[in-house]
């Protein structure tokens, strides 16, 4: 697949703070990739800097083969965004919201394009209501719906679905899935809910202090762990279960009868012999593997 975002050298400093520390990465066509890191850590001044909103201190950013800088209105023309915390005017209709972005896009056929994105988003009920009267998960819907009026080649999401029930945010990640591969679009996209970022996102960029310290699928971070966890419900033997694991070094967590052990992968197999060969009697037991959100909380730690 063909790159249609080049970041090279990226720096933005706003006085002697660097929000954004020398990066460089690319988005290749259709792609979704997760653009992960804790607050602050220099997500949105890379999404402002990729909108055109704010002129880096250094490096270039190269889209659809163009320098943003100098074909900045063509660019943007094809690209859209949308966040869960922005506002649209409060006193307008869902519908008068989206006509004026309609005209922003100098969109054709208007009117008709307007119906066809209120119908997909099940604006209808909200056609005629004012923003301001809308719930938060009925303005992500109405966000979201605005960034998708252009038919963009390329979307950025900054946590579209924050503000959601999860039935909901079930059927959102379902539709913008859904346009992004009918419309080839490439999306860069940021969560928090790391069980989203693995569902959806082809690739994960992990970026800390303003630069990028991991680079990888979703299930490649994951797998740069060695620990999994253990879960059982216990009959009987709970105590040697917990003496077993202090004795070994093995993180535990007791809630009632329910016990969760971390267990290095290479000694699952010892503590499952364990278990066997001391007459544990449980009830239930599983072992999860590591996850996207384990990679994230383990960076987190490293920085605290």
């Amino acid at each position: 697949m063909e790159s249609i975002v080049e970041v090279k050298h990226l720096t933005k400093r706003f006085g002697i703070f660097t929000a954004v520390n020398d990066i460089s990465f690319s988005i290749k066509e259709g792609e979704i990739v997760g653009f992960l890191g804790r607050n602050g850590a220099g997500k949105t001044t890379t999404i402002s800097m990729l909108m055109g909103l704010l002129t880096p201190t250094s490096g270039t950013i190269t889209i659809f083969g163009n320098d943003l800088q100098k074909h900045r209105e063509d660019i943007l023309a094809r690209v859209n965004y949308s966040s869960a915390y922005i506002n649209f005017p409060r006193r307008l209709s869902v519908y008068e919201n989206l006509k004026i972005f309609a005209y922003l896009y100098d969109i054709p056929n208007r009117d008709k394009r307007i119906e066809e994105v209120i119908d997909l988003f099940n604006l209808l009920p909200l056609r005629n209501t004012e923003y301001n009267l809308l719930s938060a998960g009925q303005q992500t819907r109405v966000h979201v719906a605005k960034a998708f009026l252009n038919t963009p080649r390329i979307l950025f999401l900054d946590e579209p679905t924050a503000a959601l029930d999860p039935e909901t945010a079930h059927d959102m990640r379902k539709l913008i899935v859904d346009m992004q591969k009918s419309h080839n679009i490439s999306v860069l996209f940021t969560s928090h809910n790391m069980a989203e970022v693995e569902e959806i996102c082809d690739r994960v960029i992990f970026i800390d202090q303003g630069k990028i310290i991991a680079e990888d699928t979703p299930w490649g971070l994951a797998g740069r762990l060695t620990i999994s966890k253990i879960n059982l419900l216990i009959k009987d033997g709970l105590k040697r279960t917990l003496e077993y694991a202090q004795k070994h070094n093995f993180t535990a967590s007791q809630d009632g009868r329910y016990l969760t052990v971390e267990v290095a992968d290479r000694d699952i197999v010892y503590f499952l012999n364990f278990l066997s060969e001391k007459g544990i009697v449980y009830q239930e037991i599983s072992i999860q593997p590591p996850t996207l959100e384990d990679y994230f909380l383990q960076q987190g730690r490293k920085k605290s």
